[in-house]
């Protein structure tokens, strides 16, 4: 990027290692979370193209058998914990939640800085059990498999996804009390961009949930070096327990990685519709509760593990019941297009792709929320497909639209229209054939986790397999335009999608401290309705006469 256009902005403010690794900017720190997070998904990737190779025939012609129990168990705790979970609230929560409220940084700006040296800390431990041979218990840690059968460096990899939960705390942290502290005058709220409130809602998620996934860990540990009997049967222990706690964390940080993502979604599809969020109130309750059922539903994972048949119907009636705000969102989403004004530029594609693979993988889900069905698909191709519409068709594409749609915001540049249309398209492509073909193979019977399988899968296995090549080809190209516009794309306006968010009063990029003068909200979010009045939402007013 040339001089001219960093020049009074957050991009200005010194140059270097030093300034950047030592930065309390919140926008520099979602940088070094964006460079980190990419490489690790790039990596996590990898091991899943390598997986579907060797999917492409029946017999384990590639890696061998212990080989391929590595790369899934590697694949899964890299993308999970190392991408899926910080993903959008490190990124672009980090650079955006000030903006979006008024405020000139995070609460805690050395806190937020601390909390990337935490997640770097905590993945070279990942890394290192990487190349030191793998993990082969799955990125659950299934006990007693990984307490007492496990070969390779569960311990290094359980330590790591351990460190890292206290970084996702820090920031979960910053953000509540961020959100309740520094709101711009005027921004009450039902005004708040209900990318905020998802946002907020994640992060009551990361506070009160990531601590339960910390004492798993610790007990897997202490077991496994100690040989104490928490889970072992032979020692008194009770494998069940390690289910109970593993997933009473992990459902609800399944909306800690999906919230943000319906967060951008609902920023988008009204920019791009020219029309308000439909139903303002309920999208941002439904968010809430979202967060509340989350920690209500963990059991359905365990309906064929043994705990009470009881237990198992009370988990399956409170599983379909929190698909009721999952779907609060999408009527509304589907009630803003109607009548709108619509553009198919790069994030609305990437966010009407998200509607569709979001609300399929969704509905999949209400399968596997009843019991009966679950018995015949449990630990089949179809809970893969289901996992990933919901967390790569889901997340992953609602991350892809939120980087688009504020590229021009982070980096003062415009990036090629035409090849980010074309991205879209082949990932949707490519992402749907390689998922669907699962669901046909789960409901067959083909098992996961398998290294090899019968010839009479070998058809679907194919699809998939070429569709995770075009997949790849998909996700692979935006790092290839976007890094060029950093350096030759044309200079984006300040609010180059006539945009209503706070976010876009400010300059592009944003100087150091967001706003040159303190910003009063007068208007509701998203009132794209109300003509002429799309830039007079705020009211500037001198920073000493706000205070």
């Amino acid at each position: 990027m040339t001089s001219t256009a960093m020049s009074g902005s957050y991009l200005g403010e010194g140059s270097g290692p030093r300034a950047w690794l030592l930065t309390t900017d919140h926008k520099r720190v979602a940088w070094l979370y964006l460079v980190s997070l990419t490489a690790f998904f790039f990596l996590g990737g990898a091991m899943a193209v390598l997986m579907r190779i060797e999917l492409a025939t029946p017999a384990g012609d590639l890696v061998s058998d212990d080989v391929y129990n590595r790369l899934f168990s590697l694949h899964g705790i890299i993308m999970v914990w190392f991408f899926l979970v910080p993903s959008i609230p490190a990124t672009l929560g980090n650079f955006l939640l000030p903006l979006m409220i008024g405020a000139r940084d995070l609460a805690f700006p050395r806190l937020n800085l601390a909390s990337w040296y935490v997640f770097i800390f905590g993945s070279l431990f990942a890394l290192f059990s990487v190349v030191a041979g793998g993990v082969d218990t799955g990125w659950t840690f299934y006990t007693p498999l990984s307490t007492l059968y496990a070969n390779g460096f569960v311990s290094t990899a359980a330590s790591g996804v351990f460190i890292v939960g206290f970084s996702t705390i820090m920031t979960g942290i910053n953000f509540i009390v961020t959100v309740h502290t520094l709101r711009a005058p005027g921004l009450t709220w039902f005004r708040l961009p209900i990318f905020v409130w998802t946002l907020y809602a994640t992060s009551l998620v990361m506070v009160l949930a990531t601590p339960v996934l910390a004492a798993s860990l610790i007990l897997i540990v202490l077991e496994r070096v100690f040989g104490i009997g928490i889970f072992n049967p032979d020692l008194g222990g009770d494998p069940l327990l390690f289910q109970h706690l593993f997933w009473f964390y992990s459902h609800p940080a399944v909306y800690i990685m999906i919230l943000p993502g319906m967060g951008v979604v609902s920023e988008v599809l009204p920019c791009f519709s020219r029309r308000p969020l439909f139903g303002y109130k309920a999208v941002a309750m439904s968010s809430m509760a979202i967060a509340v059922f989350g920690f209500l539903v963990w059991g359905h994972h365990m309906f064929v593990s043994g705990q009470s048949a009881y237990a198992g119907v009370v988990f399956s009636f409170l599983s379909f019941c929190v698909a009721i705000p999952s779907a609060i969102k999408v009527f509304n989403w589907s009630l803003t297009l109607r009548k709108g004004e619509i553009s198919f530029e790069t994030p609305m594609l990437y966010a009407l792709f998200f509607l569709g693979l979001f609300t399929f993988g969704g509905l999949a889900g209400l399968f596997l929320a009843a019991l009966a069905v679950d018995v015949h698909v449990h630990d089949t191709y179809f809970v893969i497909a289901h996992f990933h519409y919901i967390m790569v068709g889901g997340m992953v594409t609602a991350y892809m639209a939120g980087v688009h749609f504020w590229w021009p915001k982070l980096t003062g540049r415009m990036y090629s229209e035409t090849a980010g249309r074309i991205a879209a398209t082949v990932t949707f492509v490519g992402f749907n054939l390689t998922f669907f073909p699962q669901y046909v193979l789960g409901f067959d019977g083909m098992p996961r986790r398998y290294h090899t399988y019968p010839p009479e899968f070998q058809f679907w296995n194919v699809l998939s397999s070429a569709g995770a090549v075009v997949l790849a080809i998909g996700y692979l190209m935006p790092l290839f335009y976007l890094g060029w516009s950093l350096f030759r794309g044309a200079r984006a306006a300040d609010n180059p999608w006539n945009a209503t968010g706070l976010e876009w009063q400010t300059s592009s990029p944003p100087p150091p401290h967001n706003f040159e003068t303190m910003p009063v909200v007068t208007r509701p979010a998203y009132a794209y309705d109300m003509k002429g009045l799309e830039h007079e939402r705020f009211s500037p007013h001198r920073e000493e006469a706000a205070g």
